[in-house]
């Protein structure tokens, strides 16, 4: 399969033909029934008979070309609707009848705030001009509606807020939020690309449009991406501050999959410049040796690594209610454990060289001995809850 791509410099054609590279050239099998041999990528920068020399060759089209910043609202019609035409005559001369997608806008419903919008005119113009080309010589059209788009790559300062944000957010520069409670419907550009990829599958979803809401028709005129967020920019920057404290913090916010927040912690992180992307972590250092926070999750606990020197012997303590895991990395423990309640004692001897995790039982006080008398100890630690100062769950006990 042979695949041509317009504004494939732009955000969403950099991340759809990074995911088509990766299929191929064999790095991504999970579409073992999807062969692509070629990837053309054109951009606004290139000629136009540079398309026309292969156009008989394309078997699917991505034209996510488009114009949305210009400088004269004529250069709306002429780069959304102008472009998609040419593109149409060089195909139809050769014959060719291969599905063609089109990247629209959810402004071209020229809906509530979208009414009086020049783009969303010249966006729908273009959706004509695909949709009859489509009747006349019964090629395949994808017309997807794209809300506000975010993920990696996207251009900050320019039309996305969720961009702007996570790049200011990551630079230390302001942010003006006008009015907190002003919803958005984002899309994250993987949840695009998948959608693309299936579209290439001839696995497309189809829609039909309300305004800007989806009904999902099996024999729709439109196409949608199935995965959408519905957010207020309060909400946003509420993320956004929690996300960015998590080198003093260690806190994670809660990762649910497919979740909103997830993906935009992974923009906001591909934003990060150099000296951001390393941050220090406070060891807590005494004679036995030290213990260091790693990484604190809302709902899912805390790690932290333990380092012993030579045949220290660290804990004698116990838990009512928390309960831990103990990894040894590197090299050789004896933990033991005794329940409170009977006396009976559990010992195990672990060694960095077969990974193994030990429960810390609650109501059995615990110790770990490093058996080395020369190297230290180091272990890797998860407790099922963060630590709470003002009821930190642990008492002194000897084991």
């Amino acid at each position: 399969m042979k695949i041509l791509v317009t504004g494939a410099k732009g955000f969403v054609g950099r991340n759809l033909v990074t995911a088509l590279k990766q299929i191929e050239n064999g790095n991504d099998r999970t579409r073992p029934s999807l062969k692509i041999e070629e990837i053309f990528q054109y951009d606004k920068d290139d000629d136009l008979a540079a398309l026309k020399r292969y156009c008989a060759d394309y078997d699917f089209v991505f034209n996510l070309a488009g114009v949305n910043r210009p400088q004269k609202e004529s250069e709306f019609v002429e780069g959304n609707c102008g472009f998609l035409s040419d593109l149409l005559d060089l195909l139809e001369n050769e014959h060719n009848r291969c599905p063609i997608m089109l990247s629209s806008s959810a402004q071209a419903s020229l809906s509530g705030r979208f009414k009086d919008s020049p783009y969303g005119r010249s966006k729908l113009e273009a959706e004509k001009v695909l949709m009859e080309y489509g009747q006349r010589t019964g090629s395949r059209v994808l017309i997807y509606r794209f809300p506000n788009l975010f993920g990696k790559w996207c251009r900050p300062n320019y039309n996305s807020a969720v961009a702007t944000f996570c790049y200011n957010y990551a630079h230390d520069l302001p942010i003006q939020v006008n009015d907190p409670s002003t919803e958005l419907e984002l899309v994250y550009i993987d949840d695009l690309v998948k959608e693309m990829l299936d579209a290439l599958e001839g696995k497309e979803k189809r829609c039909e449009f309300e305004g800007t809401d989806v009904i999902a028709k099996n024999d729709g005129s439109y196409c949608y991406v199935p995965v959408s967020h519905k957010v207020t920019l309060g909400q946003i920057v509420d993320c956004l501050d929690c996300i960015k404290k998590q080198p003093e913090t260690l806190i994670v916010p809660e990762l649910k999959e497919d979740g909103f927040i997830k993906k935009l912690y992974s923009t906001y992180l591909s934003y990060l410049p150099k000296e951001k992307t390393i941050f220090d972590l406070s060891m807590h250092e005494d004679e036995r040796g030290s213990f260091t926070e790693l990484v604190k999750t809302i709902n899912g606990g805390q790690f932290s690594v333990n380092i012993s020197k030579p045949g220290v012997t660290k804990g004698q303590h116990f838990h009512n209610s928390k309960w831990e895991f103990f990894i040894v990395v590197k090299g050789k423990a004896l933990i033991r454990e005794r329940n409170l309640a009977t006396d009976e004692v559990y010992e195990f001897v672990v060694d960095g060289t077969k990974m193994q995790a030990v429960h810390m039982l609650p109501g059995y006080t615990h110790s770990i001995e490093n058996l080395d008398s020369e190297n230290e100890l180091i272990t890797l630690m998860w407790a099922n809850e963060l630590f709470d100062p003002g009821r930190p769950d642990t008492f002194h006990e000897e084991v």
